[in-house]
């Protein structure tokens, strides 16, 4: 079986066309020629390995179930029916085209039907995503869609809102500008008054200035 960062299960290609290790690092040195530098130097030695183990912790969402994450459910709720809302949840992940940092926050929500999860576990299923590489769009859908599809609620509401460094350290060089992506389903796609709840509880990032 293919295995991910840290080795976790992977799927997606055959073991005889993952890389290893050692041609991981040199890759990394190849790269750091091509830059301009030398890779033998004293402070370039150690970063082949360093890169590498970074990229265990960038990518780890590659060897991580985001429909495993979510088995665990409860059911004593005692009737509650209201809105559950993980707010500020941190985004670290890569933008795919470039490889360099997207960096905010999602907000998650969704109405429960007959079962609810550990608010961790919102926060887990977002990393699971993230950790990989990305673009905005897709993450927030696959956030959302996972949920909607594991907990079967009455609703599932996504919003991220993140900086783009492929866009503010190269090509237009725009600082400061923040892009807002959101996936609505069930109660929150089709009930005006449930979405404007849940954009009232997040702060209604449409209406920001920053």
């Amino acid at each position: 079986m293919l295995r991910g960062p840290g080795g976790l299960p992977r799927s997606g290609a055959s073991e005889t066309t993952r890389p290893s290790r050692a041609e991981a690092e040199e890759a990394v040195r190849t790269l750091l020629r091509w830059a301009g530098d030398d890779p033998a130097r004293e402070g370039l030695l150690g970063t082949p390995d360093r890169v590498v183990r970074s990229y265990e912790e960038f990518f780890a969402g590659y060897g991580t179930d985001p429909v495993e994450l979510l088995q665990r459910t409860f059911e004593e709720t005692d009737g509650y029916d209201e809105m559950v809302v993980l707010r500020d949840i941190r985004v670290e992940s890569y933008c795919e085209h470039h490889m360099v940092p997207i960096i905010g926050k999602a907000h998650v929500a969704y109405l429960p039907k007959h079962r609810v999860v550990g608010i961790s576990k919102l926060a887990r299923l977002v990393e699971a995503y993230a950790k990989r590489l990305q673009i905005q769009e897709k993450m927030t859908a696959q956030i959302a869609n996972t949920l909607d599809q594991v907990l079967q609620p009455e609703g599932v509401a996504v919003v991220i809102e993140a900086q783009h460094q492929c866009m503010t350290t190269r090509g237009v060089h725009k600082t400061g500008v923040t892009m807002v992506t959101s996936r609505m389903l069930g109660a929150f796609r089709t009930d005006p008054s449930t979405r404007r709840e849940f954009l009232t509880m997040i702060g209604n990032p449409s209406s920001r200035g920053e």
